[in-house]
């Protein structure tokens, strides 16, 4: 596919994938390595974001060009990205990809960036399954949040081998993370890039259907391989998710068929694991989608935190992943808590179905690129600094449990005040997500908080759910769904309990078989006839649920709804009810009392007041089951202890117990309030000055740590560049020694910097003489002033250029050049010595042939002259030399014939020589020979005039007397008979 870029107005071809490479200290060589091995026609685009020094130019684009045929260039804004092409981060800008184009942003003056995780998160976001994230050499965490959303998109995550890398900080952080597809030498990461972008998957060359599991057994054998090994059932997954990342692990695996990928996960264990972490790949960060949680602080926990009242406020974090998200509800909590003066007990619970996930989550270390989404407040107040990262709190952690849950199977938590489950649902089926949320429903108590993800919504359980903010996902439940009756040890109806379960019912409050809540109509057919009268109360003293008619002994009290079964018993009821309840409690064993008077209606009424806890299971909180029985003999079994319970003696004992359980309190308090003080000062002002230490060291490491990386990358560029400069420098040497020249080259003040072998034949010059003026050095050449040269050329800045002979004989041409390093600086000068001698030699020879040749013309009879045409065709001949027998001729002088036109010489008297001109010009053009016949005005003589042309623009006239003469016979006998001076056209004279 082809598009055009609209600023460059050039076609390009859009990326089939787009390839974020992280990279920072030590990076260099492995970005090298990976594109020197990389195809330049993969149809991916790559896009290099490192640490860069703000103050210092990069040299990337130069040093990478080297190293690959693809286009490399540096990023800029708003530029359209086009395939097999290689974008460089400029310095000082974040870096992120939106609907395929570069956005640049300022890099932020303050705290710790990450511009590595910035990029790879918004390439997972715009571009999906197409991402593909590369972590190479590099300290620190950066990119381990990206590779995780790229991961969750879909995409692929490559990891350089820590063995190969210089530094192993990143790689290392990256593999820790349990989601890198591939751990490999940069050198290894091509092919395995290039046979990933070719399978049919990757490039979507096949139509990729989502088929149902009854249309191939594909599909359920691969869930029924993870059920058996993993022990967790995908099937009520969206089909889409699963058929996604299974063909996400063919293309990686380079699987085409999916029967063969089958049997491909049965044959290879670790293959089930590999796409069992892809299906359960969790992506989270603290306080992720801001907004959300800011509502959640502001508008609703302060709210949910007073209304407390003094009991435990349970939270409830499904789908927890490393526990980012149950951290940030216990940071908040905290920071509610210090803006409002409370103190409230809080217990978190955080869930999820991945073992390891939970093990780091339990461990509370996360990387410093989690920093990133925190404030230096919070970084001080809840974290503690190490070598590997921060570790949250012994406060903060002690506030969350995590635990192993599966949220389909296993029963739900109850009493929750918030529960948390965020873009989990988003992967289950619709009757899955309802059945989640009902679970949820029975967990919340009244009024209690649903946060979900941005994607997620309650569905068409808006009568269970009111919404409280739509943008930010959250709900309050309106309290509709009864609770589930617990299971009562009662032993006169275990066996219709069996007969129950029998006919279909679970046990759990649902039923296999037959009408609903056949279990609660039984119970209340019986309760006024069969049953006592029987509540079920929690630890908080609160009823849960009833049966039978309560009358005149329960009844609600005036004034605010309090869910209380001690303020809801009569007065005479108070205290036998809640001294038995609280032995219950504290000892987990039956407690009966006999003869409990109670003034009903002008009466007075027995009753056998009983307590049993209840076996509700570790899913459960405690509950006992409150049973008053009309005084009738007898009230129990023979062989269980009963007591009596007389009014005034457990009042009298009960008041007692209390004062002195409020004496021993008071002082305790007052001990402790006394020692608390004290230390309270101490450490809040310990505590300010450890947290203003904290944080200039955090702010001094962070940055020293950032310049550390840029300086490492520069000066990585630098040292490749030296390298570079070393292999030039050398280049040059070997240049210059085998050109054979002797060269010196001379600084400003005229000291010796360098010369080459060659000058020692000239100069007197040895190896220590670097440095040493040249004034203080001897030469070998004759009549020739070195140093008024050298200081000519420094003054004017002019070339000089001579031809010397030394002391040997031997010729030298010297050429002083002033050494520019800008073309308006010198900084020194430059001599060259090039040997000469064979031209010198050359040139004698040629002047000893030309004075040999002029005797020979200035003897012969005939005269003979020389001229030169200047400019084209038709232009005017100039007479350049004559011989004595043509100045005899013609009766003109030397100085009258030399250097003049040929239309200012004048015709000698009584003679036309010189009407052959206006064939001349034919002569220079066809190099053929005229004929001309000079007659005089006497008619007594008469000459032969020959024009030969000798070069280019040169001809040469012979005029030789027809009679009279005794030269006549060296001129030829026919104009056109052979000449020694023609032939082709670029014959030169010997002189």
């Amino acid at each position: 596919m082809t598009a055009k870029n609209e600023h460059t107005s050039e076609h390009f071809e859009q990326p089939t994938h787009y390839v974020g490479v992280g990279a920072s200290a030590g990076g260099l060589e492995a970005i090298e390595n990976l594109f020197a091995e990389m195809p330049t026609d993969t149809g991916m685009a790559f896009i290099v974001v490192q640490h860069l020094s703000p103050d210092h130019k990069s040299l990337m684009v130069e040093l990478l060009s080297k190293r690959t045929r693809m286009r490399v260039k540096r990023a800029e804004n708003n530029e359209l990205i086009a395939a097999d092409t290689i974008y460089l981060i400029p310095p000082k800008r974040n870096l992120t990809i939106f609907h395929g184009r570069i956005l640049l942003q300022e890099q932020q003056g303050h705290g710790i960036n990450l511009p590595i995780d910035i990029f790879l998160r918004s390439l997972a976001e715009d571009q999906e399954d197409r991402a593909v994230g590369i972590i190479l050499s590099g300290t620190g965490s950066d990119g381990v949040h990206g590779i995780r959303a790229i991961k969750e998109a879909g995409g692929l995550v490559m990891v350089q081998d820590p063995a190969t890398a210089k530094f192993d900080g990143m790689p290392n952080s990256a593999i820790g993370t349990g989601i890198a597809d591939f751990v490999l030498d940069p050198r290894d990461m091509a092919q395995t890039l290039g046979n990933y972008g070719k399978h049919p998957f990757a490039t979507r060359s096949q139509a990729v259907a989502v088929p149902a599991p009854e249309a191939g057994e594909w599909l359920p054998r691969v869930l029924a391989r993870l059920r058996q090994d993993k022990k967790l059932d995908f099937t009520y997954y969206k089909p889409s998710t699963v058929i996604r990342r299974v063909q996400r692990r063919m293309t990686i695996n380079q699987v085409q068929d999916p029967d063969d990928y089958v049997r491909f996960l049965e044959s290879v264990p670790k293959e089930v694991d590999s796409l069992h972490r892809d299906l359960l790949i969790g992506v989270t960060n603290f306080f992720r989608n801001p907004e959300a949680f800011a509502a959640l602080r502001e508008r609703y926990l302060p709210e949910l935190l007073r209304g407390a009242a003094g009991r435990e406020v349970r939270f409830w974090v499904a789908g927890c992943s490393t526990g980012e998200e149950a951290y940030t509800l216990a940071i908040l909590v905290r920071e509610i808590e210090r803006d409002l003066g409370l103190r409230t007990a809080v217990k978190i619970f955080a869930t999820d179905v991945d073992g390891e996930a939970l093990y780091a989550a339990g461990n509370g270390i996360f990387p410093e690129s989690s920093a990133a989404d925190l404030s230096r407040d919070l970084l001080a107040r809840y974290f503690v600094r190490q070598s590997d990262g921060f570790k949250v709190n012994r406060n903060l952690r002690e506030m969350v449990v995590f635990a192993r849950h599966n949220l389909i199977k296993d029963p739900p938590f109850t009493r929750i005040d918030l529960v948390s489950c965020r873009n989990l649902l988003i992967y289950l089926q619709a009757q899955l997500q309802r059945k989640v949320l009902e679970k949820f429903n029975f967990s919340l108590n009244s009024g209690g908080l649903l946060m979900l993800g941005n994607s997620e919504t309650i569905g068409d359980l808006d009568s269970h759910f009111e919404t409280l903010d739509a943008q930010a996902k959250i709900y309050r439940s309106r309290g509709k769904t009864l609770v589930p009756l617990p299971r009562l040890e009662m032993p006169p109806f275990d066996a219709a309990r069996r007969a129950l379960e029998r006919d279909g019912w679970r046990g759990d409050g649902e039923r296999r078989e037959g009408p609903p809540r056949l279990i609660e109509k039984v119970l209340a057919e019986a309760a006024g006839e069969y049953l006592p009268l029987t509540l079920i109360v929690n630890q908080q003293q609160e009823i849960l649920h009833t049966l039978g008619e309560v009358g005149d002994l329960f009844r609600l009290p005036s004034g605010k709804i309090a869910n209380d079964v001690v303020k809801m018993a009569h007065p005479d009821l108070t205290i036998p009810l809640s001294t038995a309840l609280q032995r219950g409690l504290q000892r987990r064993e039956e407690v009966v009392y006999n003869n409990v008077r109670v003034h009903v209606r002008d009466e007075v009424q027995t009753f056998a007041l009983r307590i049993r806890p209840l076996n509700t299971g570790r899913h459960y909180e405690p509950l006992l089951a409150v049973f008053l029985l009309p005084q009738k003999p007898p009230t129990v079994p023979a062989e269980t202890a009963v007591e009596s319970y007389d009014l005034d003696r457990e009042a009298q004992q009960r008041i007692l117990d209390l004062e002195q359980e409020l004496q021993f309190s008071r002082e305790n308090l007052q001990a402790t309030i006394e020692e608390l003080e004290t230390s309270n000062e101490e450490l809040q002002a310990t505590n300010e000055e450890l947290m203003a230490s904290n944080e200039e060291l955090q702010s001094t490491n962070e940055e020293l740590q950032s310049v550390n990386e840029e300086l490492f990358t520069v000066n990585a560029e630098y040292q490749k560049k030296i390298a570079e400069l070393t292999e030039i420098t050398n280049d040059l040497d070997n240049l210059l020694s085998a050109t054979q020249i002797g060269t010196l080259f001379l600084d400003e003040n005229l000291d010796v910097r360098k010369f080459t072998p060659q000058i020692t034949a000239v100069l007197n010059l040895r190896p220590g003489d670097v440095g040493r003026p040249l004034s203080e050095v001897t030469h070998r050449l004759q009549d020739f002033d070195l140093l008024a040269n050298l200081r000519t050329v420094v003054a004017s800045g002019e070339a000089v250029r001579e031809e010397v002979r030394s002391e040997d004989g031997i010729w030298y041409l010297v050429q002083l050049l002033p050494y520019q390093v800008s073309p308006e600086e010198v900084s020194g000068v430059v001599i060259t010595f090039v040997d000469i001698s064979r031209l010198k030699c050359a040139e004698f020879a040629r002047d000893d042939s030309d004075a040999n040749y002029r005797m020979l013309v200035e003897s012969v009879p005939s005269g003979v002259a020389l001229y030169e045409l200047l400019g084209d065709d038709g232009g005017e001949f100039v007479c350049l030399d004559v011989n004595p027998a043509f100045e005899q001729i013609t009766g003109l002088g030397r100085s009258q014939l030399v250097g003049r036109k040929l239309t200012d010489i004048p015709d000698p008297a009584g003679c036309d020589l010189f009407t052959w001109r206006s064939r001349g010009t034919d002569v220079i053009r066809t190099g053929e020979p005229a004929h001309v016949d000079c007659a005089c005005e006497d008619g007594e003589r008469q000459c032969h005039l020959f024009a030969y042309r000798i070069d280019r623009n040169r001809l040469v006239t012979i005029v030789a007397p027809q009679t009279g003469t005794s030269g006549g016979d060296l001129l030829p006998e026919r104009p056109d008979a052979p000449h020694p001076g023609r032939g082709s056209r670029d014959d030169t004279p010997t002189g």
